[in-house]
Order: C-alpha cells, then structure tokens, then sequence
C-alpha cells in the first residue's frame, strides 16, 4: 500500500520540530499554511532594513575552449528600502558610472538591465504567499549545510496575476522559514522579461533569516526577432545592522574614577613636537574616514582577515628593516570591484580584489604597492579633520571620498614596491603575479566595471613589472601555471548581519580543467547554511581592535 506524502511529511517532522506537540501541523495544507505565514511575515520584518545592495552582471558568449567567458559587465551599488516595498537608492548617483539604468522590472525592451529587478528576487511574493494563488507539491527533505529543509515545488494558480514565483522552495523544518527558492517569476510580457535566480537566506539569530545571495542566469533569452541575452550575475545584500547602539548602550555604563589621577609614571614631557602633532592631526583624519566608511557599511569591521593582511605587511617591514609610525592597518572594502588604495597608514583592499588572488605572493605584490605610498608619505587630505566634512547623506560618499593618487605618485610607489619585493619572502614567488597581470590585461575590455573602482586606483601594475623566471620545477609547478586568478567570492565570506568578514576555508579542488578556471568571473551561490543559537550583538562600529603586540618581531 502506498503512504501519502503529507502522512511521511508529518511523521518525518515529529522528532526534528522544537514545537509542542499541539502546535505540530498534522495535514499538508497545515504544512503549507506555516510557511505561507513566515514568508508573509518575512516580508513584514524586512520593511525595517536598509542593507546595502549590489549587483554585477557579466554578458556572456561561447568560446571553443573555454566554454562561456564574459563578454561586457553591469554593475550597481545602492542601499535597499523595504519600507516602500521594493525600492533602491544608488550610492553611485553622480557619479557618471557603474549604473543600470531604468526601474520596475529585470529587463526592459532597450536591453537595460534594472535595478530594482534583481532586488525583488530576494522575496518569492512581497504581495501575498499562499494557497489561495498557488499550488504547493511536496518533493523531499533535504539539508542545507546544517539545515534541515522541507522542499516543495511552486506553481501559481490560474489567474493568480502578474509576478508570481513559479519553482522549488526550501524550507526550514523548525519554524518554517523559507531560506532558499529557486526559479522564475511568471508570466513575461513583450516589454519586460522576468530572469531565473537562486535566492539564499542566512540565519542571523533565532527565527531571523536575512536575504544574503542571489545568482541569476539566462542561457538564451530572446528578447526580439534576432536578439539573444547571455548573462551570468550575482546580486549580494549586507549590512542590515549598521545602527550606532553599541555607542548609545556606552553612555548607560557607569563608570569610577580613582581617588587621584592617572598619571604616567615616566617625568616625560607631555607637549607633542610639531611633528608629533601632524602625525595626530593626520590619524584623526584618517580614523573619521575610516569609522564613516564603517558606518556606512563600505568598510568591513576588523576581523582575522584584517589580521592576515597585517601579516603580510609585517613581513615586507621586517624584511625591510622598516619602522612605520604611525603603525599600518589593513581593512576590506566589501564591493567586489577590484581596488585598493591607502587612507594615511591605513591599507584598503577590496574584497573582489582579495577574492580573485591566486596566493600569497601576488596579495604581497597588491599591499606592497600601497605600502610603497605610506613609507613614500603621500598624505591623505587633512581636511577630513574636521568633523563637519563627515556629515553628509551616504548617497554622497564617492562625491566626498576619492584616494586616487596621480601617476608620479603610482610610479614611485610601484618602483618602491619592486624593492621592497626584492628583499621580502615573496622574491621567488613573483611568477604568479606576473600571470595575474597578464589574466587581467587579457580580460580587462570584457569587465571593464569590474576593474573601475570606486575610490581608489585601478590593479596598479603593468605586464613588464615582474619579468622573471618560471618556477622552478616541482609538485606546485602545474597549478602555478594553471591558476593565474580566481572567480569571484573565492577567498572572503560576508556576514550579511554585520558585514564581518572571514576567510572562506574549502577543500581543494583538485586537477582543474581549462574550463573551470574562470579567471574573475561570476559563479553560482552554495552557502554553508547554519543556525545561530544566540541573536548576533549589536553593531559598534567604533570600536577598533588594535594590532597584534608581536608586530614586527622578526
């Protein structure tokens, strides 16, 4: 005798559920009507955040050997505003660049790719799940990392309307949140086309699932007679938690002053010489535009991965016998856009940038070139001192903000990188940096927004910097020589909560075939879903971890 899905669905969720026994659902339109309500829910609670947004879309087209390469980029930065719905606001606005023009839907008649579309894929319906407009048809279990998932397939109903979500739907087993789906919303019109995607949710706390991922794709959508749209593209949401508690809850603690003061124990006098108060007056600016960028939700909070490339640094100062004060530091930018650039003593790399390196040494050769700017003493502008230039909308920040520097300065920085190098751990490694340079050379007309920065200089380097041997032959030789770069989201993960960063730990791949290379290029989304036990703190951006005390101990 056959068993009916719903009777397994129900027995399979007894023992795996935290609910009571009487709230259990015990039919598999109860089933349904659970998730129905979290994700109508889901939409409700989303209306408080404004996380940043940012889209990059790669066109694509056949290459004999290599499959599918990118063929021209899009890419959009902006801050989400669920209270009106589906709405963006672009951080890029003025600017001139990096826009997808246009508003509604995915895609218009004029081949412009919107916006607004690509964030609506992080809802299945923001305008009524249930099953009164669809039909629900349970397929399995599954796990997602840790999570174990209910997976059903969509399909709207009959005149149901416009927009509705049409494929498979995972949801979590213990409160019934949806936390991945995948497919399409339906139907098309002559004017507009609705793209395939894969949304994913990330735990941020007990019954708190935030929008993180998105990938979407289109092999072949023909839009006219003639015309076909190949693309590959990554929508990524962080920063939902950027508010300034963490400072409010410091004004609450009480604090207890000693009887007498604290004084230095040293006779030392306290004035600052005229150099000493410029090297301040100089860090003061540098910290306001680092804690603004923070704020914002640009700048990643210091985490290990700071402390990594620190490390870095700390290798090419020894090796150099240098002794850089005021100190230098090293933050993420979290767009995917491939830059660095210093603010004072602080290094910034992207994480697109981080991302695509093929190792140690070509990342050595990137923070090399910048510390060739701060040991030069290229400056950042002072006038960032004064704490009114700070306050200005965040729609305003690359209006306000620019580290480029002008060529004399990249030239002499690049020449004292190479010294640098010459001296460093990473003087027999270069080959791979040289391999980089030339990948990206070769890809740069095809992802041209990829490589245009937002505050900083474009890759500083040129194919003749490094012109040295091959490596030297051994068991590391073929994946040298295989690996010149990486696809995107290779090496840094982000929590979507916060925007903390952490180095993504994978097994290796193994032999890699020419295919599946893809130097900087746009891959699908496979978190490693988890719960969290315990709600995530709140933001303080203020605060700043300080450097290892066994800095530069050779």
């Amino acid at each position: 005798m056959r068993i009916p899905k719903c009777i397994l669905l129900v027995a399979a969720l007894a023992p795996f559920s935290g609910l009571a026994a009487q709230n259990q659902p015990t039919t598999m339109d109860q089933v349904v009507d659970h998730i129905a309500s979290r994700e109508n829910a889901e939409v409700a609670l989303l209306k408080q955040y404004t996380p940043l947004v940012e889209t990059y879309i790669q066109n694509t087209r056949p290459d004999k050997e290599l499959g599918q390469v990118p063929a021209g980029d899009k890419y959009y930065l902006g801050r989400a505003d669920f209270s009106k719905g589906v709405d963006v606001r672009p951080l890029t606005e003025g600017s001139g660049k990096h826009h997808l023009l246009g508003m509604g839907g995915f895609f218009s008649f004029s081949m412009q790719f919107l916006p607004r579309g690509f964030l609506q894929m992080v809802f299945v319906d923001n305008t009524g799940f249930d099953r009164q407009h669809y039909k629900f048809e349970y397929v399995r279990r599954e796990f997602l990392g840790e999570v174990r998932c209910l997976v059903f397939d969509v399909m709207p109903l009959p005149n149901a309307g416009k927009g509705r979500f049409l494929g498979r739907i995972w949801a979590e087993d213990q409160n019934y949140n949806i936390v991945r789906f995948n497919g399409t919303y339906t139907p098309n019109s002559r004017s507009n086309f609705y793209f395939h995607f894969d949304s994913w949710r990330v735990n941020a706390g007990p019954d708190l699932w935030l929008p993180a991922y998105v990938y979407s794709e289109e092999a072949d959508l023909s839009y006219s007679l003639f015309k076909h749209l190949k693309f590959k593209g990554q929508t990524r949401l962080w920063g939902y938690n950027l508010g300034t508690s963490g400072r409010e809850q410091e004004l609450g603690k009480i604090l207890v002053e000693a009887a007498t003061p604290v004084r230095d124990q040293t006779d030392t006098a306290k004035d600052l010489t005229p150099l000493q108060s410029q090297r301040s007056w100089d860090r003061q600016a540098e910290d306001n535009v680092v804690e603004r960028l923070e704020r914002i939700g640009l700048l990643a909070p210091r985490t290990d991965v700071d402390k990594v490339l620190e490390t870095v640094v700390n290798n090419l100062e020894v090796t150099n016998n240098l002794d850089v004060q005021p100190e230098v530091r090293c933050r993420v930018l979290l767009t995917s856009t491939l830059e660095s650039f210093t603010i004072g003593h602080t290094i910034v790399l992207s994480r697109g940038l981080i991302d695509v390196l093929p190792d140690e040494a070509t990342l050595a050769t990137m923070i090399a070139h910048e510390l060739g700017h701060v040991v030069l003493g290229h400056r950042i502008d002072t006038q960032f001192a004064f704490n009114d230039r700070l306050l200005f909308p965040d729609e305003q920040t690359f209006q306000h903000f620019g580290f480029r520097r002008d060529q004399n300065e990249e030239v002499a920085a690049n020449q004292k990188a190479l010294e640098m190098l010459k001296n460093s751990p990473y003087k027999d490694q270069l080959s791979s940096t040289a391999l980089f340079v030339q990948a990206l050379n070769t890809r740069a007309k095809e992802i041209p927004n990829l490589i245009s920065p937002h505050l900083g200089n474009r890759v500083p380097l040129t194919p003749g910097m490094f012109q040295v041997s091959a490596p030297a032959e051994g068991k590391d030789t073929k994946r040298a020589v295989l690996i010149a770069a990486l696809p995107l989201g290779s090496r840094v993960k982000v929590d979507p909560w916060n925007g903390a960063t952490e180095m993504i730990k994978a097994k290796p791949a193994g032999a890699i075939s020419e295919r599946e290379k893809m130097p900087f290029e746009v891959t699908p989304f496979m978190p490693y879903l988890m719960r969290e036990a315990t709600p995530k703190p709140q933001a303080d951006v203020a605060a700043e971890s300080k450097p290892d005390a066994a800095k530069k101990q050779p």
